[in-house]
């Protein structure tokens, strides 16, 4: 990076280009051709370069606010949000969190293999690329486990709970990039089958030493992380320093109204029925479903594109290349929870959703609808799609690597919302099964915050008032209250000790969403304009719970 101050979007988009030097994955969502081939330098030396990064980007940042133009709308955003993430990401760092990140979503070795899935291999060039990326991951490997040594060093480490499961998923990602390079050409067999023979046996390595050497180091240690280093990670995920007893208790709210809803759905489809989850357990067994993983998967892009079809021009206006999206089936090994892959800059690869299939082969349609509404569109593939579309105007770290989980999460679910406002969840099973999404976003605010404080479960609640919650209460309590199979539950539990506040987002994020509409129809009475507000607030980039509202509400 240059020494050179400029604007705050100058000073961004330097970051990016640097971030993406050192950090190959990132230069790969970025669609940068030099990335292709190689993986981060995950040791403590590698990470802390990152953080150097930052800290030089915020006494650039500094000079450039004092600079010309500096206070216009647009460069103001983006000074606004780079100063509220690298600060928020510094602060992490600093606390040595890197040390102790493990977990079974969102750990730096998910983001190495899960990388390969989103790589071009449309010509032999980009599978030398493969091929070279490969030959690098028992060095990435390598540094990740130094990284962790450190942490047992220093008595800083994951929890027990999202150690054995990532010791699984390790076992079962054993022979998974043999398996991937058997797509590529004949040319370049030999060199494929080689780098992936390497790279799975780096797998086996790493599963070996976490079973053999860091589980036991770690059992027996508490999963949850506290106040402070919740509050800590809550910034983070929510750009914003959250009353996390005030949303603790919105979550609650929010359990209470829903569970109404839902009741009175359930009464349509199981009269009778004596909680909403056996009317649904109905429909698990007689409700509509999908029949063959290949048949859901052109299901669920029949579903988006008719969406996009359905709400173009009428409630969002949208360039010919955010209208591209493709359903793909995530690969084995996966968390349990559907996802999305957001496009290059350049759109040269597209926006992606994913469902993993946890081995099944039959799917509920109740259970499908409104999530590929979150996860595809109008959720985040158009969010995401547009501000890679508007890159230009803002600034390419608004619209990538600057993303706040909050303000993405809570644009999602306010997009499920959205669509049964518009009438497209009117009959019982659909309804439902949106109600029932709702429903766990809202149980996770309660037990994430829950159980990561060891608060109290208030004395109007149905599930052991009075107590405080522990991992295994909140496992019994979110099984109890949700659709959603066993083996998904204990997965998400996981994902909530090991990745701390960040499914609060959803949530508090989509109250965000909400709050900013209302207060932008107030200002504007009769003369609101749903969909222009809603392309003004997807090309505004991203922002922090903190600034959302405001800048919402101006529109």
């Amino acid at each position: 990076m240059s020494d050179i101050a400029h604007t705050p979007r100058q000073v961004a988009d330097a970051y990016v280009d640097a971030l993406a030097a050192l950090d190959p994955v990132t230069g790969t969502y970025l669609g940068v051709r030099t990335s292709l081939s190689k993986l981060p330098d995950l040791s403590p030396a590698g990470l802390e370069a990152v953080a150097d990064l930052e800290r030089r980007t915020l006494a650039q940042l500094d000079e450039a606010e004092r600079g010309p133009g500096a206070d216009s709308d647009v460069e103001r955003r983006c000074a606004r949000l780079l100063r509220e993430r690298l600060t928020a990401q510094l602060a992490v760092h600093d606390a040595d969190e890197h040390l102790r990140e493990v977990s079974n979503l969102g750990s730096p070795v998910h983001s190495v293999r899960d990388v390969f899935t989103i790589a071009p291999t449309e010509t032999d060039e980009d599978w030398a690329a493969i091929a070279e990326r490969l030959r690098a991951v028992p060095d990435a490997f390598a540094g990740y486990r130094e990284t962790l040594a450190l942490g047992l060093e220093r008595k800083l480490h994951g929890g027990p709970r999202p150690t054995r499961t990532f010791v699984e998923q390790l076992t079962e990602w054993e022979g998974w990039f043999e398996q991937f390079a058997a797509g590529g050409p004949e040319a370049l067999r030999e060199e494929l089958v080689a780098g992936a023979r390497i790279a799975d046996a780096a797998t086996v390595e790493l599963r070996d030493w976490m079973r053999d050497v860091y589980a036991p180091a770690v059992e027996g240690s508490p999963d949850v992380v506290g106040r402070e280093r919740y509050a800590r990670w809550s910034r983070y995920y929510n750009g914003t320093d959250l009353d996390l007893d005030e949303a603790y208790a919105y979550g609650w709210s929010e359990f209470h109204r829903l569970l109404a809803e839902m009741k009175q759905e359930a009464e349509k489809i199981l009269p009778g029925a004596e909680t909403p989850w056996v009317a649904l357990a109905h429909l698990d067994e007689h409700g509509r479903h999908i029949e063959g993983v290949e048949e859901v998967r052109q299901w669920l892009q029949n579903l988006m594109d008719e969406a996009i079809d359905a709400l173009d021009g009428t409630h969002f206006e949208l360039a010919e290349r955010v209208r591209k999206v493709e359903s793909c089936i995530a690969p084995p090994g996966s968390a349990a929870a559907p996802y999305y892959t957001e496009p290059s800059v350049d759109f040269s690869r597209p926006g992606r959703t994913w469902l993993p299939t946890m081995g099944q082969t039959r799917f509920p349609v109740y259970d499908l609808v409104s999530t590929w509404y979150h996860e595809g569109v109008p959720g985040h593939h158009l969010q995401l799609a547009q501000w890679a579309h508007v890159s230009e105007d803002l600034s390419r770290y608004q619209a990538t690597v600057g993303i706040v989980s909050a303000n993405a999460e809570g644009w999602a679910l306010y997009a499920e919302r959205l669509m049964d406002e518009l009438g497209y969840l009117t009959d019982a099973e659909t309804r439902i099964g949106y109600l029932d999404a709702q429903m766990m976003r809202a149980c996770r605010v309660i037990v994430d915050i829950g159980m990561h404080l060891e608060l109290e479960i208030p004395a109007d609640s149905p599930f052991h008032p009075g107590e405080r919650w522990t991992p295994d209460l909140a496992q019994e309590f979110f099984g109890a209250h949700s659709s959603r199979p066993a083996d998904f539950v204990e997965s998400e539990l996981t994902r909530y000790l090991s990745i701390p506040g960040q499914a609060i987002g959803y949530k508090l994020g989509e109250r965000a969403w909400l709050l900013g509409r209302a207060n932008a129809q107030a200002a504007h009475g009769d003369a609101f304009d749903a969909k222009d507000w809603h392309m003004a607030a997807l090309s505004q980039g991203s922002l922090g719970l903190d600034d959302l509202v405001d800048e919402l509400s101006k529109l």
